[in-house]
């Protein structure tokens, strides 16, 4: 990973896709000023993993920062080598003429402190000890996460962001940004979100990590000391969380009852299996061999934990008094986890503290998972959205390309 010229355009024109922004390079950034984090401690150094696309005009106007949710990373678009099966996982809304048009606009994608992709997190080795960090990684706020992004801006030239945009936990981490720096981004865009968690929603989180905590290879948390992996409570965890981001229409849809394996027909001994006990199965296993079960305890605390008007007296419009920027605000039918109900609570306090606001609310099948996946008329809103912010950094005499 690099860390020279920051600021360069990170796209290959040399690739099939012309909506693509091709072949990225990850990026690695030592901090070396202290973080004073809202749990009370100090992390005294940290690094953190990012990703560019397109081109940072002059007077660096054209900047959008995109905050991952809960299982994100830096690789938001693009492909990491000719071979590589999968494009980041917002490639469908990042790239020349997409929504995020990178065309026009500088997009900062990174992976958040705590994580397991690269950024410092319970995985990375902890100064004091010479070991990983594990369960003795400091606990993160969507705070944290945004002081932090401040600082990689600061690094790259960044005064003020074009829009801040994020989807589900990634909204959180905008609207924060919108109340903590007020000053240092023109719009920003929240998607499938919510201003704090409901009790329904703790309790999916505190089911999926008594799921991981209880695999006997878990070993309070310092397992990859010990050389093991609790994989099946963290692929328990996310069969858990899968069914959340999913609707009933839509896992009816792709699914239904049908069956993988087995039959009902009398005589028949072989164990039937349904498609759905598959499909579950494959995300559990596959994301058991990627993602960090310590980092999943503690992005899951991090949701539990944000409360967008707790130091506001759990006043949302005073907290929301102190915003300057626009907002877009998006959700989703079928999307149960964070309905549109949260949505329009944002609204009606972001209306109540006259702070200006756009709202949509797409038809869509998909649950939460919606705000990750193709749909016209959100692809149209969000597009025509981002086309405003362009043409705002024209009219104000700035370039965007």
């Amino acid at each position: 990973m690099s860390t020279e010229n920051p600021t360069a355009s990170r796209e290959c024109q040399n690739t099939a896709d012309a909506d693509s922004v091709g072949l990225v390079t990850p990026r690695k950034q030592e901090f070396t000023e202290p973080l004073q984090l809202a749990c009370g401690r100090v992390l005294q150094g940290y690094t953190l993993v990012y990703e560019t696309y397109g081109t940072l005009n002059t007077d660096r106007s054209n900047a959008i920062l995109i905050c991952h949710a809960l299982s994100g990373h830096h690789h938001a678009a693009g492909r990491h080598s000719p071979d590589d099966k999968r494009a980041g996982w917002w490639d469908h809304y990042i790239g020349p003429g997409k929504p995020i048009d990178t065309s026009k606009f500088f997009v900062v994608s990174l992976n958040n402190l705590g994580g397991c992709h690269g950024s410092t997190g319970p995985v990375s080795i902890n100064p004091t000890t010479g070991k990983p960090w594990g369960p003795d990684f400091p606990p993160m706020r969507v705070r944290d996460w945004v002081h932090s992004q401040a600082r990689l801006a600061d690094l790259l030239g960044i005064e003020q962001w074009a829009a801040v945009i994020g989807g589900s936990l990634g909204g959180m981490q905008a609207m924060r940004w919108a109340l903590e720096y007020p000053e240092r981004l023109r719009h920003c865009v929240v998607i499938a979100s919510a201003m704090k968690l409901s009790a329904q929603n703790i309790a999916f989180n505190e089911t999926a990590r008594q799921a991981i905590t209880s695999d006997p290879d878990f070993c309070g948390g310092r397992y990859l000391e010990r050389e093991k992996l609790p994989r099946r409570g963290l692929a328990v965890a996310r069969m858990i969380g899968h069914i959340t981001y999913l609707s009933d229409d839509g896992l009816a849809n792709k699914f239904g009852r049908e069956l993988r394996t087995g039959s009902f027909q009398p005589g028949s001994d072989e164990e039937v299996e349904f498609q759905i006990q598959s499909y579950l199965r494959y995300q559990g296993d596959s994301f058991s061999s990627s993602f960090d079960p310590n980092t999943y305890i503690l992005m899951t605390r991090a949701l539990d934990y944000f409360d967008l008007a707790r130091e506001y007296k759990d006043d949302p419009v005073a907290a929301f008094a102190n915003a300057s920027c626009r907002f877009l605000l998006v959700a989703f039918t079928s999307d149960w986890r964070f309905a549109p109900d949260r949505s329009r609570e944002i609204v009606n306090a972001l209306m109540h503290a006259n702070v200006s606001v756009s709202y949509a609310e797409i038809e869509s099948a998909m649950g939460h998972d919606a705000f990750l996946l193709p749909n016209e008329r959100y692809e149209g809103i969000f597009r025509a959205y981002m086309q405003r912010v362009a043409a705002e950094i024209i009219e104000e005499g700035r370039y965007a390309y």
